[in-house]
């Protein structure tokens, strides 16, 4: 018999339950998001991980030393905490603290520990 306590299937209830969101709205649609000012710098860091990436895909095919390889893979993962970090940071000033109501807060802040959740979970 499968675990109805276990995590995932609790974020997979969690997920269900969320309201859809509409990621092709225009510009003058889009809602305000935490990382709304910054969107712009997250997104140039996002690229810069990328490069970072291609470049562990093209020390692979090069056939580099295993420990060059897992430090690169090292310096992507911790360039993907920080990003994390500020996108729950947003998180936490913006739809936390701004939320309409107590019960939207609550929502926001379970929200807020599902992600940290997961993002220690990694690994």
């Amino acid at each position: 018999m499968p675990d109805t306590n276990s995590p995932s299937r609790a974020y997979r209830a969690t997920k269900q339950q969320a309201p859809s969101r509409d990621y092709t709205a225009t510009k003058e649609q889009a809602p305000s998001r935490g990382y709304t000012a910054s969107k712009e710098q997250l997104l140039a860091r996002l690229r810069r991980i990328e490069g970072q990436i291609r470049g562990i895909e093209g020390m692979v095919q090069d056939d580099r030393y295993c420990i060059d390889v897992l430090t690169q893979i090292s310096a992507a993962q911790a360039a993907l905490d920080k990003v994390a970090l500020g996108l729950l940071d947003d998180h936490a000033h913006h739809c936390v603290v701004g939320a309409a109501s107590a019960t939207e807060r609550d929502e926001k802040t379970a929200e807020l520990m599902a992600a940290v959740g997961r993002l220690m979970r990694r690994g």
